[in-house]
C-alpha cells in the first residue's frame, strides 16, 4: 500500500488535501469520484516531505468528544456530527484534523483508521473507537474513554500541582546563586584589588568563579542550552528513552513511585479496552503502547506471548518481576472471579493514590532540603566574601 495526497472538492465546493493509503492512484481517484467527489490530482507522497501533524491538546478533544457523545445519543448520524462539530473547532489544526476523517469516512473507512490516519489521536482512543465498531455499541465505548481520560486528567493535575512548589524553589535557588556569581562577587573582586591584601583560600576560590562566569558566562550559556536540547533529543530516540527509564526507574525513592504510577496508568487503561470488549492480547498491546516507561512496556508485550500460550494474565506479569506482587494479586483475583476488567480498575485506583500519598510524603523532605541548600550556598559566599573584611578588623585591633 502506497499513500496518496488527494487534492478534491466536495459538494459544496470546498477544496481539500488529504492522504490515503491504496495499491494505485487510478483506485484511489476511482473510490472518490464514485463519492461524489470532483478529484484534481492524486500523488505519491514522499516520505521525505511528509510532515507530522500537531497533536490535539486533550482538553478541547475531551469537549469534542463529549459533544461527538451527546449529539450521536440524540440521533445524529457520525458524518453530520462529525461535519458539524469540526465547523465550530476554532483549532484550525483540530478542524482540518476533523474535515480530513469526515472525508474519509465518506469514502468508505471506518471511524476508528480515519481518526488513527491522523497520526495524532491516542491510540487508545483509536483502538477504543475500534472496540465500539466491533461490539455495535460506539456510544457506550466513548462514554467509558472519556471517564477514563477525566479521571487521567485529574490526576495529572494533581501531580502537576505537588510538583510546582519544589520547582519554583528551585529555580529560586539557582537563579540566587547566578546572581551572587556575577553581579556581588565581581563587586567584591574590585574592592579586595584596590585593598591590596592577601586573600583567604576560599575567597580566592570565590573570586576567580566569579570572574569565569562574567567572562565566559555568554559562551557558557548557548553551550549548556546545546547540551540540553542534545539530551531532549537524545531522550525521543529509542536507545535515549530506554536508559533514561532505567536510570528513573533505580533512583531511590522516586523510582518505585514512577514504577507504581506507570502500573495504574497501565491497569486504567487495559481495563477501559476490556470493558469496551476487545480481547485480552490486544488490548495488552495496545495498553502497552500507551505507557511512557519502556521497561514496563516491555514486561507486558513479553507477558503477552505467555497469555497466548494459554497462561493467565496475572502468572505472565508475575514471570517478568516487574510488577508490585500486590497488583499480581489482585489481577489473579480479578481473573479468578471473572471480574478481570473491575479489578484492574480497583488496582489502577489503589495505585493512583498510593501514588499521591507517596509524592506528598517526599515533597514534604525535598522542600525544607532544598531551603537548607539555599541557606548553605548563601551562608558559604558570604563568609568567602566577608572573610577578609573580618580578618583586616582583626589585624587592624
Amino acid at each position: 500500500m502506497t499513500e496518496f495526497t488527494v487534492k478534491l472538492a466536495d459538494e459544496r465546493g470546498r477544496v481539500q488535501e488529504q492522504t490515503h493509503a491504496a495499491a494505485t492512484a487510478e483506485e484511489l481517484r476511482a473510490r472518490f469520484t464514485q463519492a461524489g467527489y470532483l478529484v484534481y490530482s492524486v500523488k505519491a507522497r514522499s516520505s521525505l516531505g511528509s510532515s507530522t501533524k500537531k497533536k490535539v491538546k486533550l482538553a478541547p478533544f475531551l469537549v469534542f468528544n463529549q459533544q461527538f457523545l451527546t449529539l450521536i445519543r440524540a440521533g445524529l448520524p457520525i458524518l453530520s456530527s462529525l461535519d458539524l462539530l469540526s465547523k465550530r473547532q476554532k483549532d484550525m489544526n483540530f478542524r482540518a484534523q476533523l474535515e480530513d476523517v469526515t472525508g474519509r469516512i465518506k469514502t468508505g473507512e471506518s471511524i476508528s483508521s480515519a481518526f488513527e490516519a491522523q497520526g495524532s489521536f491516542p491510540l487508545v482512543y483509536t483502538t477504543t473507537l475500534l472496540a465500539g465498531e466491533r461490539s455495535g455499541n460506539l456510544e457506550e465505548v466513548l462514554q467509558r474513554f472519556l471517564e477514563f481520560q477525566r479521571v487521567s486528567l485529574t490526576f495529572r493535575k494533581k501531580l502537576t500541582a505537588s510538583l510546582i512548589y519544589p520547582a519554583i524553589l528551585i529555580v529560586m535557588v539557582i537563579g540566587l546563586f547566578i546572581f551572587l556569581i556575577t553581579f556581588v562577587v565581581p563587586r567584591f573582586a574590585q574592592l579586595y584589588d584596590q585593598l591590596g591584601t592577601q586573600l583567604p583560600k576560599l575567597t580566592m576560590i570565590l573570586l576567580a568563579v566569579g570572574q569565569d562566569a562574567q567572562k565566559y558566562g555568554l559562551y557558557i550559556a548557548p553551550v549548556v542550552g546545546l547540551m540540553i536540547y542534545g539530551l531532549y533529543r537524545w531522550s525521543k530516540t529509542e536507545g535515549g528513552a530506554t536508559t533514561i527509564d532505567k536510570i528513573r526507574v533505580s533512583l531511590p525513592l522516586v523510582g518505585s513511585v514512577w514504577v507504581r504510577y506507570q502500573v495504574g496508568l497501565f491497569s486504567r487503561t487495559l481495563s477501559t479496552l476490556l470493558t469496551g470488549g476487545l480481547p485480552l492480547v490486544p488490548s495488552l498491546e495496545t495498553a502497552a503502547r500507551s505507557i511512557d516507561s519502556r521497561q514496563i512496556a516491555k514486561a507486558v508485550y513479553s507477558s503477552v506471548e505467555t497469555v497466548r500460550e494459554g497462561k493467565g494474565l496475572a502468572v505472565s506479569l508475575e514471570a517478568t518481576k516487574v510488577f508490585p506482587e500486590l497488583s499480581i494479586e489482585m489481577i489473579e483475583v480479578g481473573e479468578s472471579t471473572g471480574a478481570l476488567p473491575q479489578m484492574l480498575n480497583s488496582v489502577a485506583e489503589f495505585f493512583e493514590e498510593d501514588v499521591q500519598t507517596s509524592l506528598a510524603a517526599i515533597m514534604s523532605l525535598i522542600e525544607p532540603a532544598i531551603m537548607v541548600v539555599m541557606g548553605v550556598v548563601v551562608v558559604v559566599i558570604l563568609i568567602a566574601l566577608y572573610l577578609p573584611i573580618f580578618s583586616l578588623n582583626g589585624t587592624g585591633q
